[in-house]
């Protein structure tokens, strides 16, 4: 073991891994300040690139992007009062208070030291988990990895959004998506509907893109002006922020002990532990208080906690395969790129690239907070550029992301399609991490089941620590439910203004016309695809079977629920959105007719000059570089973009 952390710490200071490192690091820092987009986003960006590179300059990349987004997302939590992602709900309570009282620097500093101490803290007990769970994992059979996907489910669904059943809809469209292509076990196709594209699935990267990147996109463009609202100044005040993480030291060490131990738990992370550590600074602090009007505190308590969060978000998706939050899914599938197989092959033949990724993630979140601190202020100045001007840029990054994954028209033609679900999932408040870890874990667990029946029959699940994980959950689901009932059997008890306290605390499910197309269209692609693997062998077919199961159950209760009046009415507008996607559909035909790189170059031309309203020479300027990027591209990768006749003339 001291061997492969001598080789890690070796590995990690060579100069090639700094560098690529540092790459990760500014690629995460420039998706940080662009609102929704987040780590999900941004690692499905950075996946194309990773084919053929080396494993450890590869997870470099990677660890720099996933230790500083949390970081950089800070930005426009603090300038803009727009939290940069789900994971910094909790800091714009405090943080933009501050900036508007002329704060910022301090609120910054503040929020850059902390979440170096909180990513330095989880990575201490990152390593500590290794060195304790080894002798677990490597005492787990497939049984157990196998309900152990079940129960991040389940978290995932339960801690999902107002609706325990629309969080299981979108759990099990996610597996029956990952199901798509070859039975692991028989080799038989399914659910491909004879695309010959589909016959090996859908890429990870067309999926992580489609459901997160294009629906923020989209929202910003519809939202128009600059990415921040309001013109914010930095102010004074680095010093009094790097003193008041000192004095509040105890606050960062315990806030970042929860985040590492709460990110283990999948689906935990994110927005659940931002609000779980501010709650608690604004019960535990001493003397005077102003959380939700300027208090330090409040900025401090969840920036310690995010970065150690996504720490401990590692530790079930290394050990056990399982993602801990949406970004660790994308993590994983990451891994499986560069042939590296979680579970007891990382604490054991790649026990140095274990090492490598912990420490990669204590460096960068030191390097990053550094970064974040020395590059504020043009950093901040970037905020105020209109995102119209960024749009086709972006864009053009998604189209040219989307087509590495097979290099076939057919991964943008499958990102549009994702996308609109995208949409509809963003619109109606339907869990996207949800639908995305369920994908990314749908491989590992049919491959699991299949080899715990094969071993061991239906007597695999009847092991103690099979029973143990499936009473887990059985509560997961439970507890949601037996507390709505409680708290609605003692409304009687309340009267006059208790009534109304009470039934405000009780979170009521939303429907609308949204959730009924997507109920509607769930349960049709739930009739289709039983029909079309009842025909398979019962090995083949049963993982499917048990997807379409979880997907129709949650549709059909979150359609039942709202049927019987548990669900309020909301208005769910989506005519906006579809318009502009419909006009990137329209590109991507353009793109396959004309060719992507002169597609690319007219398309950013014309964008920023007729709808962002630029002069002619910004236009030109951003179009050739957009065109000299994409043929830089071509040359170092040996890529061959769709041709079209425009392209197969001038290239």
């Amino acid at each position: 073991m001291m061997e492969a952390l001598v080789a890690s710490l070796g590995e990690v200071f060579s100069a090639s891994h700094l560098v690529y490192m540092g790459l990760g690091v500014m690629i995460g820092l420039l998706v940080g300040i662009i609102p929704g987009l987040g780590g999900i986003a941004g690692m499905a960006l950075l996946l194309p690139f990773l084919y053929g590179m080396e494993p450890g300059l590869a997870l470099g990349m990677l660890m720099g992007m996933v230790a500083v987004i949390p970081t950089g997302d800070t930005f426009t939590s603090v300038l803009m009062g727009i939290p940069g992602s789900s994971a910094s709900q909790a800091t714009v309570m405090d943080g933009f208070p501050l900036a508007k009282k002329g704060q910022a620097a301090r609120a910054l500093a503040s929020a850059f030291l902390s979440s170096l101490c909180g990513g330095v803290i989880g990575a201490i007990v990152l390593t500590g988990f290794i060195l304790v769970a080894r002798p677990l994992v490597l005492a787990f059979s497939s049984a157990e990895l196998f309900v152990l996907t079940l129960l991040g489910l389940a978290m995932v669904a339960v801690l999902s959004g107002d609706s325990l059943f629309k969080g299981m809809a979108a759990c099990g469209l996610g597996l029956l998506a990952g199901a798509i292509g070859t039975a692991p076990a028989t080799g038989e196709f399914r659910l491909n509907l004879g695309v010959e594209y589909l016959f090996d699935g859908i890429p990870l990267i067309v999926v992580g893109l489609a459901i997160f990147a294009l629906p923020e996109i989209v929202d910003l463009l519809i939202r128009r002006g600059s990415i921040a609202r309001e013109q914010t100044s930095l102010g004074h005040g680095w010093r009094q922020g790097i003193r008041d993480v000192v004095d509040n030291r105890g606050l960062v060490a315990k806030c970042a002990g929860m985040g590492s131990l709460i990110g283990t738990i999948p689906g935990l992370a994110g927005s659940v532990v931002d609000w779980l550590t501010y709650a608690f600074a604004s019960k535990t602090a001493k003397g005077e208080k102003h959380f939700g009007q300027g208090d330090i505190r409040g900025v401090i308590a969840p920036e310690s906690a995010n970065n150690a969060c996504a720490c401990g978000a590692m530790v079930p998706t290394l050990l056990f395969g399982v993602p801990g939050s949406g970004t660790a899914a994308i993590f994983l599938g990451g891994l499986l790129l560069l042939g590296l197989e979680p579970g007891v092959s990382m604490i054991t033949t790649h026990l140095d690239l274990t090492y490598t990724i912990i420490w990669s993630l204590a460096l960068a979140n030191i390097l990053g907070a550094a970064l974040c601190l020395m590059l504020a202020r043009p950093v901040a100045q970037l905020t105020r550029i209109p995102f119209v001007l960024l749009a086709p840029v972006i864009t053009t990054l998604i189209l040219f992301a989307a087509f590495q994954a097979t290099r076939s028209l057919g991964d943008w033609y499958t990102l549009i399609a994702v996308g609109a679900i995208g949409l509809l999932f963003k619109q109606a408040g339907w869990s996207r991490p949800a639908f995305l870890i369920g994908f990314v874990l749908a491989p590992g667990a049919e491959t699991y089941f299949y080899q715990s029946v094969q071993f061991h029959g239906m007597a695999a699940f009847l092991r103690p620590g099979v029973i143990i994980i499936l009473t887990l959950i059985a509560l997961a689901f439970a507890f949601p439910l037996i507390k709505r009932l409680l708290q609605r059997r003692q409304q009687p008890l309340a009267v006059g203004a208790d009534v109304n306290r009470q039934t405000a605390d009780i979170p009521v499910p939303t429907f609308g016309k949204i959730d009924l197309v997507l109920v509607v269209g769930l349960l049709a692609l739930a009739a289709g695809a039983w029909y079309d693997v009842s025909g398979m062998s019962m090995i083949g077919g049963i993982f499917p079977m048990l997807a379409i199961a979880i997907m129709g159950t949650g549709a059909l209760l979150a359609g039942a629920q709202a049927w019987k009046g548990q669900a309020s009415w909301v208005s769910q507008p989506i005519g906006q959105p579809l318009v502009w996607l419909g006009g990137l559909l329209a590109l991507v035909v353009v793109a396959s007719l004309l060719g992507f790189i002169s597609t690319a170059f007219l398309m950013t031309l014309g964008f920023i000059r007729f709808v962002a309203r630029a002069r002619w020479s910004t236009a030109a300027l951003i179009a050739i570089g957009i065109g000299a990027f994409l043929l830089g591209m071509q040359a170092l990768l040996n890529l061959h973009y769709p041709k079209g006749w425009l392209d197969a003339t001038l290239f």
